[in-house]
């Protein structure tokens, strides 16, 4: 009898999936208004977690507690790129669901541009506190270019903005463009490189004991994408 029952517990275990949307969000992929959650990412999860007959409940757990909170149970997966994580082989990982690009934002009055490392020789750029930019460590730690941490990202534009002490920002592309878009002082104010700091796949990042799920999260998403509604997911926050 264990073959007849064993499947009725694994559909018990996957009815719901708490999804870590983090207190702030990460708009435009995370959007966290009130009790009402959007965002590319949530629209994607929403769309294949519905086909796959399990209901989709958000969690807001601060990024540095993510890890030990997943690995614990308290949820099963979050928003995460296997290179923005310390111990990436903890977790079990789904395809790419979108492309992240960490471009610089900079003020449309000043002579910034970004074509090799050599060019932010001398830079102050400001950066998201707690984030890693492998591309640029080595500048950094010779003191060949200089790095003021913000927490918050719509902050860096702000600093930018109105202090005079810095030459650039590091944002994701999309992030950037999201807070801009929504903050009218912010507008008309800032140019964004051509070239990106870093390229990654942003993907679901399960708990270990959740390799059936994503498989089937994986199918969802190729019919998603094969589809073209992930491309309507993501024309409708642009």
């Amino acid at each position: 009898m264990d073959n007849g029952t064993q499947p009725e517990v694994q559909r018990e275990e996957q009815r719901v999936f708490r999804l870590n949307v983090s207190p702030n969000g990460y708009p435009p992929y995370l959007i966290v208004r009130d009790d009402h959650i959007s965002g590319i990412f949530w629209d994607v999860m929403s769309a294949a977690t519905r086909n796959m007959n399990v209901q989709l409940e958000a969690v807001q757990v601060p990024r540095k507690r993510v890890d030990q909170m997943l690995l614990r149970g308290y949820m099963e997966g979050s928003l995460r790129a296997p290179d923005w994580t310390r111990e990436p082989h903890r977790f079990v990982w789904s395809d790419v669901v979108v492309y992240a690009q960490e471009v610089f934002f900079y003020l449309k009055d000043t002579e910034f541009h970004f074509d090799t490392l050599n060019d932010l020789r001398g830079k102050t750029i400001l950066t998201h506190l707690g984030y890693k930019y492998p591309t640029l460590q080595g500048l950094f730690q010779a003191g060949e270019a200089f790095r003021f941490d913000v927490s918050q990202d719509e902050n860096q534009l702000r600093y930018l903005l109105h202090s005079g002490r810095f030459n650039a920002a590091i944002l994701e592309r999309r992030v950037g463009r999201w807070i801009i878009r929504n903050n009218a002082t912010l507008q008309d104010q800032f140019l964004v490189s051509d070239n990106s700091v870093s390229n990654v796949g942003l993907r679901l990042m399960a708990r270990p004991d959740m390799a059936d799920f994503v498989a089937r999260f994986n199918a969802e998403l190729e019919r998603i994408k094969a589809s073209g509604e992930l491309d309507r997911i993501i024309s409708r926050y642009q």
